[in-house]
């Protein structure tokens, strides 16, 4: 884990919803505000706090599994990509994925941790000086300049091998397995918390009112399906999230989400 100081922050961040504008109603509603809407901005004191250097990797998912021998009330879809009981050769230090958000909490209890606030996730990517992405603000998300000259808009084009920053984007037509945590060691946060954005969503805060249930994911995912505007849209700055609306564990669990923990430093 890297200790994150905490301190003064301006917590600014938009819901991606595909509709609505700010409308009341839109997103979600925190502590500190009178409704929902898509647009947040909020002072904040941010409470010193450790943070998970990477997502949860599928060998570590499995100590916890061999410790515990937990398995869900609600099994459909859990570690869908395993196989008895274990995960394929070679995946190891990939993020586990096809894991609800109870599941993920199972994990942080045994482990002694928490899952992240959404504010201590974007804080830890983020920090103090208001950064597009935990690397900076090179958008290895554009297009390439120029119809495929030189690199994504606002990099520059002797940039290097730009896949140190976030894995490419995946467009085919089925899910292929996430990057290992550590294959992007240029895309650290100014904590150096790794694997933050572009591999796969991380589960954060929910929330729950008189209708629906809700998580805030945070991070995007490697795979971008083709085809439609109506897919669940990606979040991969900083100032972004996704409402991921929850219904059972079983319908939210999905090979594009995973997660990191985090522990109070007090």
């Amino acid at each position: 884990m890297i200790r994150i100081e905490g301190g003064d922050y301006q917590f600014r961040v938009q819901g991606m919803e595909i509709e609505g504008a700010n409308d009341v109603g839109v997103d979600v509603q925190y502590p500190w505000e009178d409704s929902p809407r898509r647009f947040h901005e909020h002072p904040m004191q941010i409470r010193p706090f450790f943070i998970d250097k990477f997502p949860v990797t599928n060998a570590e998912f499995k100590k916890f599994l061999d410790a515990t021998h937990y398995h869900p009330k609600d099994s459909l879809n859990f570690l869908k990509d395993w196989k008895d009981g274990t995960y394929p050769d070679g995946w190891a230090k990939k993020p586990v994925t096809w894991v609800s958000i109870e599941d993920a909490r199972e994990y942080a209890k045994w482990a002694g941790k928490r899952l992240p606030h959404e504010w201590e996730w974007q804080f830890a990517a983020q920090g103090n000086d208001g950064r597009a992405f935990p690397w900076g603000n090179c958008d290895w998300f554009a297009p390439p300049r120029g119809g495929g000259l030189g690199g994504p808009l606002g990099c520059p084009s002797d940039s290097g091998d730009m896949t140190a920053l976030a894995p490419t984007p995946d467009k085919d037509r089925t899910l292929a397995p996430p990057n290992d945590v550590d294959a992007h060691p240029h895309g650290a946060s100014p904590f150096g918390v790794m694997d933050m954005v572009g591999n796969v969503w991380q589960w954060t805060d929910e929330y729950v009112d008189e209708h629906t249930r809700a998580a805030i994911v945070r991070g995007g995912s490697h795979y971008q399906p083709q085809g439609s505007i109506w897919y669940f849209p990606q979040a991969y700055r900083n100032e972004q999230h996704g409402k991921l609306l929850l219904m059972a564990p079983s319908y939210d669990r999905s090979g594009g989400v995973g997660f990191r923990c985090v522990k109070d430093a007090d």
